[in-house]
């Protein structure tokens, strides 16, 4: 390629080309490198075709050359998907290359071949022939499958397209190649050819939404950020959610630590907790996990401190009519905008996504309290165990670093004695508080203890908890008993 017209003056990094998605420049650090060619490949259906018009509408918005070359959707067809997304179709130029009677348009830009009374030198040559007309800066060919079943063999097919590269030496063209991979076996060769390779994969799911996600297999001399993002495909064109990587999120903060409405609570924190800190609250259901960091959304948000609180599991009505029944007035603090609660369904969202909108809530809203209702719904929303520490260790450390209070609801199996987990994510966190319930003189009642802060010091006690109409109470310290985490405990003796 033309050095002089890809290479930026004086730095001599790659100029940057917009693909029209927001989420993919980032993961290439700024876009493609100019004046090469790409390979976008993926199965039907993974959004190939919507990504590659955004990319030629992008260019003609800049007032660049573009053109959009179809040899397998009709003109009609493909405006259509783009009319379904809300873009003008004026800024979409395309050139059928399919047959005349396979077409729905009787006025085409440009001049209609029949791929089944040519061979593939002659579409080439045809193709090489408009692209000289029309000098495009930005050229999609969709797709590469056409050409394939025109090819008398493989190694023909190949030369073809290493042909076709060539050709495009000199002229300053950011091509876009898009291959549905029906083909069998892998094309690692065409690979080799392309300057990039874009892969768009679906991953099916039992129940719920299709995951999607993006890799960048390859992208000669430019750094991009590696493995999988999730993305959806919404009205409007690909959103891309980029992997969250904490380390490149860093800010400094002042240190001082927060406090709930519950001054008790609080001192066996040793004051409060930390900011840029998470603290993960793990007990059996209905222990007063979900009550505990409301109470400190709560807390926030009357200081006029952001916070936001994603439900999993429960409902948002019947979680502020709880809070409101122990002398929390969320309701007021939503309308004064200084407290959110989004519902969360881990069948229609991906990990990626998430991770996004809390990202996005922390750094254009200065959230700064964050409230995950559960880690149990979190988890079906994920491919393995193994992803979810992952995905946590890079979201927790991102928010930490943010100086964000992060609050982390883990609920156990089982109601007394042996609580049982799914996977152990407590080494994750930097305070861990304990909530379990236990038998005594006939009641059940709750208790809680903080087995875990990293920053400074903490109570070791048991104290019981207890919620009802006149709020939140926590107890004087429960030292009469023993065994109490045991579910069945006992008087001590000098109690009995």
């Amino acid at each position: 390629m033309a050095q002089t017209a890809s290479v930026t003056a004086n730095t001599g990094e790659p100029n940057r080309i917009d693909t029209g998605v927001h989420g993919l420049n980032d993961i290439l650090n700024g876009g493609l490198p100019g004046g090469q060619m790409y390979l976008l490949e993926g199965d039907p259906g993974t959004g190939k075709t919507t990504l590659a018009m955004q990319f030629i509408i992008a260019g003609v918005k800049k007032g660049e050359r573009a053109l959009y070359v179809t040899l397998s959707e009709s003109k009609a067809e493909l405006e259509g998907s783009a009319l379904s997304h809300g873009w003008n179709i004026e800024l979409l130029p395309i050139a059928e290359f399919i047959p005349a009677e396979a077409s729905l348009s009787p006025e085409q830009q440009y001049t209609v071949f029949h791929p089944s009374e040519v061979e593939l030198a002659g579409t080439i040559q045809k193709l090489t022939q408009l692209i000289d007309d029309v000098k495009p800066e930005r050229l999609v060919i969709d797709s590469l499958s056409e050409l394939r079943l025109l090819a008398a063999d493989t190694m023909r097919y190949r030369r073809q397209l290493l042909a076709l590269k060539h050709f495009f030496v000199g002229r300053d063209t950011t091509v876009l190649l898009l291959d549905d991979r029906t083909a069998e076996g892998s094309d690692m060769q065409l690979q080799s050819i392309a300057h990039g390779v874009i892969r768009l994969e679906k991953i099916g799911r039992t129940y719920g939404v299709t995951r999607r996600r993006v890799e960048i297999i390859k992208l000669r001399g430019s750094a991009y950020r590696e493995g999988y993002h999730d993305y959806t495909i919404v009205q409007g064109g690909l959103q891309i959610y980029p992997r969250l990587i904490a380390n490149e999120h860093s800010t400094t903060f002042a240190g001082e630590r927060i406090q709930s409405i519950l001054p008790s609570l609080d001192k066996m924190f040793g004051g409060g907790i930390n900011r840029g800190s998470s603290t993960l609250l793990i007990g059996p259901s209905g222990s007063g996990k979900s009550t505990l960091a409301m109470a400190y959304a709560y807390a926030a948000a009357s200081r006029g401190d952001r916070a936001i609180v994603y439900a999993f599991d429960e409902i948002l009505r019947t979680a502020q009519d709880r809070a409101k029944s122990l002398g929390m007035d969320v309701q007021a603090e939503i309308e004064r905008g200084t407290l959110a609660m989004s519902q969360i369904d881990p069948a229609e969202l991906s990990p990626g996504e998430f991770a996004w909108q809390i990202r996005r809530d922390v750094e254009e809203k200065d959230t700064r309290v964050v409230v995950i209702d559960s880690l149990n719904g979190f988890l079906m929303a994920m491919p393995g165990e193994n992803d979810l520490n992952l995905h946590l260790h890079e979201l927790l450390a991102f928010l930490n670093q943010k100086g964000v209070v992060t609050f982390l609801i883990y609920t156990q199996h089982g109601l007394v004695g042996s609580m049982l987990t799914e996977v152990d994510v407590s080494y994750l966190a930097d305070t861990v508080m304990l909530l379990r319930y236990f038998e005594s003189e006939g009641s059940i009642r709750q208790v809680l203890s903080i087995v875990k802060q990293r920053v400074g010091p903490h109570e070791r006690t048991l104290r019981e908890f207890t919620m009802s109409e006149e709020g939140l109470v926590i107890g004087e310290q429960l030292s009469s008993f023993q065994g109490i985490l045991t579910g069945v405990p006992s008087l001590t003796v000098d109690n009995v």
